[in-house]
């Protein structure tokens, strides 16, 4: 995982990782399901600090569907987990 960087009034995890990488993760053999479910829902967390009120509407779609990948790859690791994230989408 990425390294800590103490900000001003919290510790904040450099991401190292991006949605690109959801296969290599999954594939990780060393990492526990927990590792690669907290680094799943890191780069989800990522993606959507990035959007902004000035985010257009195909930039906020884009980010749903890359978070419903997201989602997918978790509820290949934690069944409940993963449905339980993709029935909140659509809610």
């Amino acid at each position: 995982m990425g390294e800590w960087v103490r900000q001003p009034f919290f510790i904040v995890m450099d991401c190292r990782y991006n949605i690109e990488d959801i296969e290599k993760i999954m594939g990780f053999t060393s990492w526990s399901d927990k590792k690669k479910i907290d680094t799943l829902l890191h780069i989800d967390c990522n993606m959507y600090t990035q959007l902004g009120v000035d985010s257009f509407i195909k930039e906020k779609k884009e980010t749903k569907q890359q978070s419903k990948k997201i989602y997918k790859a978790i509820k290949e690791l934690n069944a409940e987990l993963g449905k339980t994230l993709l029935q909140a989408m659509d809610v």
